[in-house]
């Protein structure tokens, strides 16, 4: 029991522990656990906490300490008077703007280093000052007639100017309205009055174009008045045109009648005329028949009979080599086997006598006979070509060997 009960009680403490060292962050706030240091990229070195957005996390006990910084937005009413704007004219201006502090990188870094442990109040009284700084650095470099006429325009160019100095702070403009622009001088008034004279005087200008515009639309109706009357008087010109057309279309017509009867003659003598080309161009070609035509075709018979005289000389010389060829043929065979050889030898007869007729006449020094020994063949080729180079005859200071066997000479 005593076991029982001391579990409970350590479960307790230890639930207490954890309740107490557990923090869960809100959407709207960002928590910062002071105490350990970790390295931030953005920024480019370490820096001694951590950061907890719309999460939890276990407090290191005894190293950390925990801090809450509010995300939500701020009101801040803007009021300046007196800012002087391009020109040196003083304008009031009211509006309001929301701003909050930054909840993404790097600038919820510069919230925590210059307004970690301020109220809202402090903030507040910082980004008012801030923007009134800017509001004024604005006006500045903008005419009255700018920041009255294109409100938008001076709010973009606010924010563009107040959006590095909130960073710098750590704040963020969400939005910004300009709700009243005036002056103490009546500047803005008498541009309103100048406004006015300007519409009055469009309006003047108006109504005086509309006169101009009826004038103009008389000048139009006496313009299509005169119009219609010269298309009257062009009509009847058209019909003392169409008059005129007609009389010449039958003068034509006349004229017409005595060209085609002219041409008609023409016609006529050029059709006599013809007949006698025709009679001339029959005389040409008799002319011609009998000059070039008849001495052509006496040339062509001519060459055609010569031709025939040379085939037919053609055709006998073939008939003898035909009837030669046939009796070799038959001698051929009446010579038997040795037919071939003979008719050979009888072809060779005349062919040796031409090929001797072509070798000149030669005369022999000497004449070495060897036999197919390789050294005597070396050691006669070594003498001559000593005998040849010196003039030496070394063959005839060797001693000379006997014949065995005197060569015999065939008379055959």
């Amino acid at each position: 029991m005593e076991f029982v009960c001391i579990a409970i009680i350590g479960l307790v403490v230890i639930t207490t522990a954890i309740r107490n060292l557990y923090y869960i962050c809100q959407p709207n706030e960002v928590l910062i656990f002071a105490g350990t240091t970790r390295w931030v990229p953005s920024l480019g070195r370490r820096v001694g906490y951590r950061l907890v957005k719309g999460g939890s996390s276990l407090r290191m006990p005894l190293f950390e300490r925990v801090l809450r910084l509010d995300l939500t937005n701020l009101i801040i009413e803007l009021k300046v008077t007196g800012a002087y704007s391009k020109g040196g004219i003083p304008l009031r201006v009211e509006g309001v703007a929301n701003i909050k502090i930054a909840g993404e990188e790097p600038i919820i870094h510069h919230a925590i280093e210059r307004l970690l442990g301020k109220n809202r109040e402090e903030i507040r009284r910082i980004a008012k000052e801030t923007l009134e700084g800017n509001l004024r650095g604005v006006l500045a470099s903008l005419t009255p007639q700018q920041v009255n006429q294109d409100k938008l325009a001076f709010v973009r160019s606010l924010q563009e100017e107040a959006e590095a100095d909130l960073a710098k702070l750590g704040l963020v403009l969400d939005t910004l309205q300009i709700q009243s622009i005036s002056d103490d001088v009546g500047y803005l008034d008498s541009l309103g009055r100048k406004q006015r004279a300007d519409l009055l005087r469009d309006a003047r200008i108006a109504e005086a174009q509309a006169q101009a515009q009826a004038a103009i639309q008389a000048a139009e109706n006496a313009r299509l008045t005169q119009f219609a009357q010269i298309e009257a008087e062009m009509h009847i010109i058209q019909a003392e045109a169409q008059r005129r057309i007609r009389d010449a279309v039958t003068r034509r017509e006349a004229l017409i009648a005595e060209i085609q009867a002219e041409v008609g003659a023409k016609l006529v003598r050029t059709q006599a005329d013809l007949a006698v080309q025709r009679e001339r161009i029959q005389q040409v070609r008799q002319q011609l028949q009998a000059d070039v035509v008849a001495p052509a075709e006496a040339q062509c018979a001519q060459a055609t009979e010569q031709a025939q005289a040379a085939a037919a000389q053609i055709i006998e010389n073939g008939k003898a080599l035909v009837a030669g060829m046939q009796e070799l043929a038959a001698s051929w065979q009446q010579g038997g086997a040795y037919a071939r050889q003979i008719f050979l030898l009888q072809k060779l007869e005349p062919l040796l006598q031409a090929l001797a007729a072509t070798v000149p006449q030669v005369h022999l020094q000497q004449v070495t006979v060897l036999d197919n020994a390789a050294p005597v063949t070396g050691m006669v080729t070594f003498l001559e070509q000593v005998r040849a180079a010196t003039g030496v005859d070394l063959k005839q200071l060797l001693p000379q060997k006997p014949a065995a066997n005197p060569p015999t000479s065939d008379a055959g």
